[in-house]
């Protein structure tokens, strides 16, 4: 897994295919949290990406090895369930 002691809040969420997949708030452990997204049923929600899909972090950005339809299909809630 990469050494996700780089990845602070603000940096931009890219996936593999440069498809933004959102803004970091912070680092939980291995996971990625990302800034709640005020819309939708989503509107609250906190969402995490794994940190094993993060391939390089380079500037202010995190870019991800998985593209970021697959990358958005792996996020999860706090609790770790999928989130749909």
């Amino acid at each position: 897994m990469y050494d996700l002691s780089g990845i602070k809040a603000g940096m931009e969420v890219l996936g593999a295919d440069g498809a933004p997949v959102g803004t970091v708030a912070s680092v939980d452990g291995d996971r990625i949290r990302l800034e709640a997204v005020d819309i939708g049923s989503h509107a609250g929600h906190k969402h995490y990406i794994p940190g094993g899909i993060v391939a390089i972090v380079e500037d202010n950005t995190v870019r991800l090895s998985a593209t970021g339809a697959n990358a958005v299909l792996l996020d999860e809630e706090t609790d770790g369930s999928p989130a749909d």
